[in-house]
């Protein structure tokens, strides 16, 4: 059962596609999921990834606090310059640039936790990233949004931060304190915790991309051309910004995949609750999460296929004896592998 709950949740960029796809050609099929639905179904996500933290992993971040820092100057560095630089190239309608800048000043999707994996990157490291990124935006997200996207439009910087609050840090502290006090309940939900993640995902794009449906397709070509754009600068910067500083090619990949993947349900939840005058400012969140996941897992079937020379003179680890080693380091035990949440919006 869990290998089938496994497959589903990696399956996830084919359920947002399929998602999209359908909320373009019947609306009606997912429009319903919108107002507070949103906002609650985000907190399950950030729950979600909550219930799999502990204590011990505040601990690992200041055993590698260089490549974590650096993961998160990468992530709130150069996603929001490159977010607002797109769209003062592309000219972008007010709404859709400030949805842009919004997705682009989130912080990393847990969805990157099993890009990682499938990379045969740096599992360990990755999910301390998303985790101090997460943490990060209470503060980072309306503080960037405000900066960047204050020039187009008003920007709720106080009601932000509140939201933020509310949506990640109260169902993080929830999951956190869940973990450590229920451990038979956690272990009982955590296997089919990704997969209710991802199907959340979907609603909330699909909602998002069936109410401007008409909107996507007089804009659809400039607005994917600058989303794309986004995300694949996210994961080049973020590689050669990581080369820079000397990392390992497996920390390289990680942090590239970290900075190129968002938590774009946050921004569309943020933008649904913060412009409601400009419906379409939640627009670029949805073709994001669409996006990060399509470009995450092509990149990550390469970097599979390349030979990783730090470890070129040791038996090379199976996937399954990777995911093995790394569930081990955090705990968790055979009957709930590959039970990495997700978020992408990560």
């Amino acid at each position: 059962m869990n290998r089938v709950l496994s497959l589903l949740t990696n399956l996830f960029p084919v359920w947002v596609l399929l998602g999209g796809a359908l909320a373009l050609i019947h609306p009606a099929w997912f429009t319903w999921f919108s107002g507070p639905w949103i906002t609650w179904g985000l907190a399950v996500i950030m729950l979600g990834m909550g219930i799999t933290l502990s204590v011990g992993d505040f601990k690992a971040v200041l055993k590698t606090p260089w490549s974590v820092a650096a993961g998160f100057v990468a992530q709130y560095g150069i996603m929001p310059l490159l977010g607002w630089t797109i769209a003062q190239l592309f000219r972008l309608p007010t709404p859709l640039a400030v949805g842009l800048i919004l997705v682009s000043c989130c912080p990393g999707g847990t969805a990157s936790n099993v890009v990682t994996y499938l990379a045969g990157a740096n599992v360990a490291l990755s999910v301390l990233m998303t985790m101090c990124s997460t943490f990060g935006a209470i503060v980072m997200t309306p503080l960037l949004t405000d900066w960047l996207a204050g020039a187009y439009v008003p920007v709720p910087a106080w009601e932000m931060f509140l939201s933020t609050v509310q949506i990640v840090l109260a169902p993080l502290v929830l999951g956190l304190t869940l973990h450590h006090l229920t451990p038979r309940f956690v272990k009982l939900v955590l296997p089919a915790a990704p997969l209710i993640s991802v199907a959340t995902i979907v609603l909330i794009c699909a909602s998002i991309i069936g109410s401007s449906a008409d909107a996507l397709k007089q804009s659809g070509f400039k607005l994917l051309l600058a989303v794309f754009l986004l995300h694949a600068g996210g994961f080049l910067l973020g590689y050669i910004f990581a080369w820079i500083l000397r990392f390992s090619r497996r920390d390289r990949q990680t942090i590239s995949i970290e900075v190129g993947m968002q938590n774009s349900g946050l921004g569309a939840a943020l933008a649904k609750k913060h412009f409601p005058q400009m419906p379409l400012t939640a627009l670029p969140c949805a073709i994001s999460a669409t996006c990060h996941s399509v470009l995450g897992s092509i990149l990550a079937g390469l970097w599979r296929l390349l030979p990783t020379p730090e470890v070129a003179c040791q038996p090379k680890e199976s996937p399954s004896q990777a995911e093995e080693n790394f569930l081990d380091a955090k705990g968790v035990t055979a009957s709930n592998k590959m039970t990495f949440p997700i978020s992408m919006p990560r």
